[in-house]
Parts: structure tokens; sequence; C-alpha cells
């Protein structure tokens, strides 16, 4: 599966545009997790707890939009971009949509 940031996919041709996919996925630290990432705030620099949740919860999305894209015929999703938020306290929600085509 062909996945782009671009509206097309260098040397191809887009013979077919299926449609909008998507992928989304929440997650969270544990109390352990939020523990440490506390002290990492207390402490200051590079907070790896949650940019280890935020790498996991971006692949599980990326992951998400490329099984729709095959369940609907695509075998590329051009446009690829992404969204991340805070759902909560706490809840990091990333979703990655894009367009689902096929190329040749």
């Amino acid at each position: 599966m062909l996945v782009v940031t671009t509206p097309e996919v260098a040397g191809k041709r887009i013979k077919r545009v299926i449609g909008l996919v998507w992928g989304t996925s929440i997650r969270t630290r544990g109390f352990g997790g939020r523990f440490v990432a506390g002290i990492e705030a207390l402490v200051g620099g590079r907070g790896e707890s949650y940019i280890k949740e935020l790498e996991k919860a971006r692949e599980e999305a990326l992951e998400e939009l490329k099984r729709r894209a095959r369940e609907v015929g695509a075998n590329a999703v051009v446009g690829v971009d992404f969204e991340t938020s805070e759902v909560l306290e706490g809840f990091i929600l990333v979703s990655a949509y894009g367009t689902a085509v096929e190329v040749e």
C-alpha cells in the first residue's frame, strides 16, 4: 500500500479515485506513565513517555487508514495528513486521513 502526503504518486498514474479514508487512535498513559511524565516535566527537556505514546497512536491511525483503503479496493492513498489533539485530560487523539486511489 503506497501512502503519500502528495496529491499524486511520482511515476504512477491515478487510474481511479475511490474516496476519503481515515484512521484514528486514542491513547493514554496509565498512572505510572503519567508519574514518569510528571518527573520529566519537573526536570525539563524531551517528554519521552508522551512521545512514545504519540508515535504508537500515529502508527495505529496509519494502519487503520491502510486497512480501510484496502477494504475499498485501493492500492494507494494520496494527500495523507495527520491531526493530533488532546481529548479529556491525558488522552491523545490522532487522526490520519487521505484519498484512496487506484494507481497503475
